[in-house]
């Protein structure tokens, strides 16, 4: 398998993750996802909950659609949404709120790390490494 299939399978695996999650913040997630939210943001909890929700359905789709011309950038703009939802996982572990089966401060502590991994997974599977 060359480089730009195994980049391609990458790409599409996170657009269909962030489909999925973002489903998941208007339906079955949503109670878990609002213990993310931090307490500084100022829209209602639920609200900010379905934005990004919406927001994931966007980027997810995005990334499973975009042409060769477009994947650089739908993937900067996937890395700087990661970017921007990490204080709810830092808000999480600060205020020891348990969700996703994140229920220790090890548990919560340790999920900080996964997203730089996801920054770097929509950068490079789409080609901007």
């Amino acid at each position: 398998m060359n480089e730009k299939t195994v980049k391609k399978m990458a790409r599409l695996m996170l657009g269909g993750t962030l489909v999925f999650a973002g489903i998941s913040h208007l339906t079955v997630g949503r109670k878990d996802f609002r213990a993310q939210v931090p307490d500084w943001v100022p829209l209602p909890i639920d609200d900010t909950v379905v934005y990004s929700g919406l927001a994931e359905i966007a980027l997810g789709s995005s990334l499973i659609l975009a042409s060769d011309r477009h994947e650089q950038t739908v993937g900067k703009v996937a890395a700087s949404f990661f970017t921007a939802v990490f204080p709810g996982n830092i808000s999480q572990f600060v205020n020891k709120r348990s969700a996703f089966g994140l229920d220790t401060d090890r548990k919560r502590f340790t999920r900080l790390f996964f997203q730089p991994v996801l920054i770097y997974w929509a950068l490079a599977s789409t080609n901007n490494t």
